[in-house]
């Protein structure tokens, strides 16, 4: 009697999973450094629009003083969702926290998704809604952008025949035009899930998480990664239908965010006032950058209501110029989609970054014109 061959592991895993290409994160400082040979307090590194101020000092107080890491976390997260919900203006009820907003994509879509099901997608767009999407084994409808990256809601609507959900950013990354108003209503009179990431909502001064109580199909996703400078820490949240918030509550992990997470997001709410004097510095430097960008001739700017500028090298290779910026220790970021080969995104820093990838953009457009 002969035993059936062992198969290899990979025999093992769904095939949509072996098939799928990897969302492209961003590298740590340390790797930058090492990789081109220069101490870490010598890199600019515009490429994740992270905050360049990091959390707020009552943040770091409470986490060290906290004294129950040992812990799990409320599985109910009764603290937190009342603190986020007197945040947002709405009913704790309508609210549920995740470790970031990409967590809350997640769940979104296993929610929503059997397999074969599909999402719309805008894009240039935030890469990991097509990436969860395509995780859980739905698929991806593209309904791309105009030419000034504004929706359009032609295409919107003739995918909506076909799709369970869109997710949008307002302000859009890597584009960074918020939602209009009409385009909202338009989106939501599809009957569709609308979903709406605001994670640079703090950055624009405009949100639409007010209006869930009142629109049956919208959800908002928020993040603490961007203005509170808690992107390591992994802290985010979704407003919601309270019908949907119930359902995601009982099948997401039960200790979800973690104890620091919810740490840091409380006394970052308790401390909201210096944090968002911060968010008035970035946007002032977000709107001297932009400024300093478009007297580059060689360059077009396109105008941001985020923490970061998208740029356009006509005639040029991106993935080119953000090579040569490496190079001499600044890193922004690049898209290798048709849309965007000629286009970085560079976040905003400090003042002295700014300047300095100033003088290095226009040291290659000297360069160009030899």
């Amino acid at each position: 009697m002969t035993s059936k061959p062992k198969e290899g592991i990979l025999d093992l895993v769904q095939p949509h999973i072996l098939e799928l290409l990897g969302y492209e994160p961003i590298e740590p400082v340390n790797v930058l450094a090492e990789r081109i040979g220069i101490p870490p307090d010598q890199i600019a590194k515009l490429d994740g629009n992270e905050n360049p101020y990091g959390p707020s000092p009552r943040v770091l107080e409470a986490l060290g003083s906290f004294d129950s890491y040992h812990r799990y976390a409320d599985p109910k997260q009764r603290e937190l969702r009342a603190a986020l919900g007197d945040y947002v203006g709405v009913g704790a009820e309508y609210i549920v926290a995740g470790a970031g907003s990409d967590e809350l994509i997640d769940l979104l879509v296993r929610v929503l998704l059997a397999p074969g099901d599909a999402v719309i997608d805008c894009p240039p767009a935030f890469g990991m809604y097509g990436f969860s999407t395509r995780v859980a084994g739905g698929r991806i409808v593209e309904a791309a952008r105009r030419d000034d990256f504004s929706l359009d809601l032609e295409a919107v609507r003739n995918a909506s025949k076909d799709a369970k959900a869109i997710f949008v950013a307002s302000p859009n990354n890597p584009t960074g035009n918020p939602l209009s108003v009409e385009e909202l209503d338009a989106l939501l009179a599809t009957g569709l899930l609308v979903v709406v990431d605001e994670a640079y909502a703090e950055f624009s001064g405009t949100s639409v998480a007010s209006q869930v109580p009142q629109r049956e199909n919208l959800v908002v996703l928020r993040t603490f990664s961007k203005w509170a400078g808690l992107a390591g820490l992994r802290a985010g949240y979704g407003i919601m239908p309270a019908s949907l918030a119930d359902v995601l509550m009982h099948m997401k992990p039960p200790y979800s965010p973690n104890v620091a997470a919810e740490v840091a997001m409380l006394a970052s709410l308790e401390d909201r006032e210096p944090l968002m004097e911060r968010v008035g510095t970035i946007v002032a430097e977000r709107d001297r950058m932009t400024t300093q960008l478009s007297a580059l001739e060689f360059l077009k700017v396109f105008p941001s209501s985020a923490n970061f500028v998208l740029v356009r090298i006509p005639g040029s290779e991106g993935q080119e110029l953000r090579d040569k910026l490496a190079a001499t220790g600044i890193f922004v970021r690049y898209f290798d989609t048709p849309r965007l080969r000629d286009c970085i995104r560079i976040s905003v820093g400090t003042e002295a970054d700014t300047d300095r990838v100033t003088v290095a953009l226009r040291e290659q457009g000297g360069e160009r014109g030899r």
